[in-house]
């Protein structure tokens, strides 16, 4: 398989989103991660739940870090953002499924509320 033909194929496809697609491909992937946690918690496979919840939580901390302050609404997902890092943080050191069945369907929440403004905004 060419490689380079799909990378620069995979760079242009990043480079013609809008920023909606984008944000929605961060939150589809962070569900995705946090599902594969779940799994991999529930298998016993450590290294597999550590590489996927570590990278929920730098999938957060770049949402967070992107957010435009001058904005109200910036604020309250700053807060948002900030107990979903606490969560995944109890997840992560405590290989606590019980917090991970807690905080995942309030993510999959916020990801389908950004979905549904993107596509009132689309219509």
């Amino acid at each position: 398989m060419n490689m380079q033909g799909y990378q620069q194929y995979k760079a242009q496809s990043m480079n013609t989103m809008t920023q909606g697609e984008l944000l929605m491909l961060l939150y589809d992937e962070l569900v995705k991660r946090l599902i594969r946690s779940e799994l991999a918690l529930k298998k016993e496979d450590f290294e597999l739940f550590e590489t996927s919840i570590v990278r929920c939580i730098d999938i957060i901390h770049y949402l967070d870090k992107t957010l435009d302050m001058k904005y109200p609404i910036s604020q309250d997902l700053h807060r948002l953002y900030d107990y979903f890092l606490y969560m995944l943080n109890r997840v992560r050191f405590g290989r606590n499924s019980q917090v991970l069945e807690q905080v995942k369907p309030q993510i999959v929440d916020l990801r389908d509320t950004f979905r549904k403004a993107q596509e009132a905004q689309n219509i």
